[in-house]
């Protein structure tokens, strides 16, 4: 009779087996019990696009001593000419006093033009947009002066209005070369002006300096900024009067965007000790190139050697990139 009982028993957990294996599968418990033998099928690997590619072509000759191309979409490098070297930038450091601007103020801003601002001007010899000490300023009309007559007393004044002074902002601004990664980039004003020790030597003050290199960098980063692209693309700009501040007419000094077509900014710079410099940008349709030169002999130098420079880059081959060499795994200590 026992027998008969466990024999019954063993049938009937035979029977819940069928029944429970086949449910188990079916359901989403089940399935993931249910280990995949096929492995998934490996991702394709993507076809590198074609770039410019300056391999084999050779440079125009250039009078700037210093001139570096980059392709602004790729981020490679197609000329460097002593891209590397640390040296005077003049103005073009007006490209950072810009940027700080607009990330760290509002556009409608009012501006109240301090007196240090006007003898920026006149003590150090610079580049004016005219301001006038009490004057009240938007923000953004202040960047048009900033950028287009290249005015150091419009580069004081947005320093004050953000900061408080000239030195609490250059601080700032170096700290902006640690996040862009401009290693080699280090700035003593907001403007780019010499700053002289006048003792017995009269020496130049050798904190102020840039690359090539890292200008490059710093345009392809303000480019981005859709208020900073179309300041520098602009040839003049008239701010009427008004109860608050005088009537103000800017012309640009970059005659660059009257010469190339193409052209979308960016800016100029000079002093004794940088020589003739430019940071400028083009356009051709299919690709967009930045520009540097520095240390140009003569300010006229850097109109004529850009346009060849940009001549030689939109007129590069496309070519595969080369691949990025991958490094063996390590293997595993068991």
């Amino acid at each position: 009779m026992k027998r008969i009982i466990l024999a019954t028993i063993l049938l009937l957990l035979a029977f819940e087996a069928l029944l429970i294996v086949p449910l188990m599968v079916m359901t989403p418990l089940g399935g993931k019990m249910v280990t995949t033998i096929n492995p998934p099928p490996p991702t394709p690997t993507p076809t590198p696009l074609p770039v410019l590619s300056a391999l084999g072509s050779t440079p125009p000759t250039l009078k700037s001593p210093i001139a570096y191309l980059l392709d602004v979409d790729t981020n490679d490098t197609l000329l460097s000419i002593r891209g590397t070297e640390q040296v005077p930038m003049a103005s073009t450091t007006k490209i950072m006093t810009a940027v700080i601007a607009l990330e760290k103020s509002d556009p409608n801003q009012i501006v109240t033009v301090r007196n240090d601002a006007v003898k920026e001007v006149t003590e150090n010899f610079g580049s004016s947009a005219g301001l006038k000490a009490g004057d009240k300023v938007r923000m953004i009309d202040l960047l048009y002066g900033l950028l287009l007559p290249s005015g150091d007393d419009a580069a004081i004044a947005i320093a004050d209005a953000i900061s408080g002074s000239p030195t609490n902002f250059t601080k700032v601004m170096n700290d902006y070369t640690h996040k862009l990664h401009l290693t080699h980039t280090h700035y003593i004003n907001p403007d780019g002006l010499t700053y002289y020790d006048y003792g017995k030597n009269k020496q130049a003050d050798p904190n102020e300096y840039s690359t090539a290199a890292d200008l490059a960098q710093l345009a392809r980063y303000a480019m981005r900024n859709p208020r900073f692209a179309q300041i520098v693309q602009i040839q003049h700009y008239v701010l009427p009067a008004t109860a608050d501040h005088q009537a103000y007419n800017w012309d640009t000094t970059d005659e660059l965007l009257a010469l190339y077509p193409g052209i979308i900014g960016i800016k100029t710079g000079y002093t004794l000790e940088a020589g003739s410099c430019l940071v400028f940008a083009a356009r051709d349709g299919k690709h967009t190139l930045i520009g540097v030169l520095l240390q140009g002999k003569a300010k006229e130098d850097r109109f004529t050697d850009a346009p060849l420079l940009l001549d030689w880059g939109f007129a590069l081959p496309m070519r595969e990139p080369t691949p990025t060499p991958t490094l063996a795994a390590t293997p595993t200590r068991q």
